[in-house]
């Protein structure tokens, strides 16, 4: 059934649409794979809106304090670079699952069939090696600095690269997903639609 769109949470809305419990016979790869994304991806948009709310909440606070009351809180700048940290990591690994990341789709769309299948491979894999540069790079980075604490906060430093490493973790579902939906020739539907 190439052409046919795979997706967790949508059922019946849009023709050719399969759901949870319309999975075609033969899709068991993806069948288990698409639901868990789907629902990550959800939720790892989520938190980047609550964590876009805090950072806002934060920042006016810290504002507030200082220019109202001449009584900066000196922990408000390390907890939101920790809360951007938060937004741009869980915000791209979202945008890797709906593909909203920044392509040459004008270049692409010239090129033959076979040419742009080839070339979505191309970003798929790219895209997963990225995300495990980014697991192993902030594993790293964590271990070097597990006995430091975050003055101001008072928590370990290496909570700085828990968003890195799980945003890692996503784009590297993500791009499993998607590699096999390029593969058996269907359409992941976008989480956030």
């Amino acid at each position: 059934m190439p052409g046919e769109v795979l997706g967790a949470d949508i059922q019946g809305d849009e023709a050719g649409v399969v759901g949870l419990a319309g999975l075609p016979p033969g899709q068991s790869a993806s069948s288990w794979l698409t639901p868990i994304n789907a629902r990550l991806s959800r939720w790892v948009l989520y938190l980047a809106c609550v964590c876009l709310a805090g950072l806002l909440a934060v920042v006016v606070y810290g504002v507030v304090m200082r220019y109202a009351f001449n009584n900066a809180p000196p922990y408000v700048e390390q907890l939101a670079l920790l809360l951007v940290i938060s937004v741009a990591m869980f915000g791209a690994s979202a945008g890797v699952r709906d593909a909203g990341h920044i392509g040459l789709d004008s270049l692409v769309r010239n090129l033959p069939p076979k040419v742009q299948f080839w070339c979505k491979v191309a970003v798929e894999v790219l895209s997963g090696a990225f995300a495990v540069a980014l697991v192993l790079g902030g594993v790293e980075m964590a271990l070097s600095t597990q006995g430091a604490t975050i003055p101001t906060l008072g928590v370990p430093e290496a909570l700085r690269y828990l968003p890195v490493i799980l945003s890692g973790v996503l784009i590297l579902l993500f791009c499993l997903e998607l590699l096999i939906a390029l593969f058996k020739g269907y359409k992941v539907v976008a989480s956030w639609h």
